[in-house]
């Protein structure tokens, strides 16, 4: 790594530590953000040239805290006004801003803040990325798909909301830390899956979000070691990232599990996920983070799609389903019956699914459906269900899969999402076998989504 990579890195460490640390200082979220980006801008520029300073979270601190008086004080001036005066100006004594309150972490306080019940999810998402994960507003949009303007009036939004709502800056009291801290979880959790799993766009998720969900996800682990759903979480980040490589192919088609390279997957993030959980499991009374996670490490840890251990997911599935009757986790319940104990057993469990008004609209339940039909030989009804799901699929490479599994089952071994040949690099020539269920939930392991924010 050269001087200005490790400047980089450094900075996007430490600047949730700054914002955290200026806000309990000073409060006014808003500028507070603006004169931290102000001293990361500075030192981005003189470190490379001049050398890292010897406290380099002082010396941001201190600038940025300079830059927030210069801030506040042209606001004053602007506003001539005294009662805007005395709100701007912090009422008595406080702490230094780069010494931090006994028993709290700035970067923690911070994550709560942003992840405030008072906030939508999508604006819990993008303010957490925003403050907390260090990205513009720009690349945010473009991760999500939408308008920089649009975004931009998100983030506005949702920091005028946490600003209005007067929560101080400091960790929730204890009857409420176990609902905030799930909050904190599942945004992170959220912005895992879209980027693992686009719900919508060409490309099959954006690897940038997946990476800053687990970066994120990490720190949390480092500042509550011993918290099992905190670990819990990272592994099922971990063991489904593992899998990335091997999950598309030319063209970026989608490729089953029992069809990729398992070489390809990666061997080190595996072992770390296997070793989180062998650390926290024997605590007993998993969460349901644990438990997804340990399904993904059940596919993880089998040498090939032929040796998966189908009655153990079942088990982990049930499990799971006691904790929260989630749909898609049902959903997931319904193909591992249907691969442990024949497709005629997951097709009885399917109609129940089919009947809740959560998911019934949604495309994974017919493409469930398909795989399951296809498994009996039912090849005609199993075709047009394939073709249904593909029509309500939203994300491109589901919908090009999903009509290249009809495609396949009408007799033609190609067949692009518009039903016609596909040109170069559109389409895929699809080998023989059922379609793989985790490429019809194509989700967080299968898809198991408890929050149901979130699809794919």
């Amino acid at each position: 790594m050269d001087g200005c990579e490790g400047v980089e890195g450094l900075l996007r460490r430490l600047a949730p530590q700054v914002l955290g640390a200026v806000v309990r200082r000073y409060g006014h979220f808003a500028t507070a953000e603006d004169a931290t980006q102000e001293a990361l801008l500075a030192a981005a520029v003189q470190w490379p040239r001049q050398g890292v300073p010897a406290a380099p979270l002082g010396w941001l601190i201190t600038v940025a805290s300079r830059r927030l008086t210069d801030l506040l004080r042209a606001e004053r001036a602007r506003r001539r006004r005294e009662d805007e005066v005395a709100r701007l100006v912090l009422p008595g004594p406080a702490p230094a801003a780069d010494v931090p309150v006994a028993g709290s972490d700035d970067t923690l306080i911070l994550l709560f803040m942003c992840c405030h019940p008072s906030l939508t999810v999508a604006s819990q998402i993008a303010l957490t990325l925003r403050a907390v994960g260090g990205l513009s507003t720009a690349e945010i949009a473009r991760a999500f798909l939408v308008p920089e303007s649009a975004m931009t009036r998100r983030i506005t939004r949702a920091k005028q909301r946490v600003k209005d709502s007067g929560v101080p800056f400091g960790l929730p009291a204890g009857g409420e830390w176990e609902g905030r801290l799930g909050a904190v979880l599942h945004v992170l959790y959220l912005i895992f899956n879209e980027g693992y799993a686009g719900t919508s766009g060409p490309g099959v998720g954006r690897a940038e979000l997946s990476a800053e969900a687990i970066r994120l996800t990490r720190v949390v682990r480092g500042l509550l070691p011993g918290d099992g759903e905190v670990a819990g979480l990272l592994a099922l980040m971990v063991l489904t990232e593992a899998r990335r490589a091997a999950r598309t192919g030319p063209g970026g088609v989608l490729v089953p599990m029992g069809e990729q390279d398992r070489g390809v997957w990666d061997a080190a993030a595996i072992a770390e996920g296997v070793a989180l959980l062998t650390e926290v499991l024997p605590r007993g009374a998993p969460g349901p983070y644990q438990v997804q996670a340990a399904i993904a490490a059940v596919h993880a840890e089998a040498p090939g799609e032929g040796e998966t251990d189908w009655a153990q997911i079942v088990a982990l599935y049930e499990l799971l389903l006691r904790m929260s009757d989630n749909p898609v986790a049902r959903l997931g319940h319904v193909v591992a019956v249907g691969m442990a104990s024949g497709p005629r057993a997951g097709l009885a469990l399917l109609g129940g699914v089919e009947g809740d008004g959560r998911i019934a609209g949604d495309h994974r339940v017919l493409a469930v459906r398909a795989h399951l039909l296809e498994m009996a030989g039912e090849r005609e009804a199993a075709r047009e269900c394939y073709l249904a799901a593909a029509g309500r699929a939203t994300g491109l490479p589901q919908q090009r899969y999903l009509n290249a599994r009809a495609g396949r089952l009408s007799g033609f071994g190609r067949f692009d999402v518009r039903g016609s040949p596909p040109g170069p690099g559109r389409g895929a020539r699809v080998r023989g076998g059922s379609a793989g269920p985790e490429v019809l939930l194509d989700g967080v392991d299968q898809g198991h989504q408890l929050g149901g924010d979130a699809v794919g």
